[in-house]
């Protein structure tokens, strides 16, 4: 199955819909706007709250991922002076691929392949297409491509803010 998400233009702050394969909304994202930390809540159709991405006072940058008010993962930077690189601990899964071009695959501890998680290019706001093995994943796929996307956008600014 397939999740796409695509981010909304001019909203204030990061505002995605993602959609199945079928044009139907399944899930809203929407983060919260002039907040010390950054929390991303994630939304059903019918407006219930699934989980929460959120960051966290840490030497390195840190968010967790909260679902249905349990947290259940974390993504954290590894100290490195050179690059982003990050560790996944979140369901026992694991990344491999090009993170920072959004292009990577997700596998369980058995290396079982999860899902593929992909940008789509060419367009004015960020569109990813999440490529699902198996339905019961969707929410922890869902999830885990908005934390890792939280911590590129926190990586981003930083970098931005050390060149001004």
């Amino acid at each position: 199955m397939k999740l796409y998400i695509k981010q909304q233009a001019f909203a204030l702050g990061d505002t995605y819909h993602v959609y199945d394969e079928y044009e139907h909304e399944l899930y809203y994202v929407k983060a919260e706007f002039l907040t010390f930390l950054r929390h991303i809540h994630i939304y059903d159709f019918n407006n219930d709250e699934l989980g929460v991405v959120h960051s966290c006072f840490s030497l390195l940058p840190k968010y967790e991922i909260e679902i249905r008010g349990e947290i259940v993962g974390t993504i954290t930077k590894r100290f490195t002076l050179f690059d982003h690189q990050f560790d996944i601990d979140f369901n026992g899964w694991y990344c491999e691929g090009d993170f920072l071009g959004w292009d990577f695959d997700i596998y369980d501890r058995y290396d079982h392949h999860i899902a593929h998680i992909a940008k789509e290019l060419f367009h004015f706001t960020d569109h990813y297409v999440l490529d699902i093995d198996n339905q019961e994943d969707e929410l922890y796929v869902l999830m885990l491509a908005i934390a890792i996307d939280a911590y590129k956008d926190s990586a981003a600014d930083a970098a931005n803010s050390a060149n001004h």
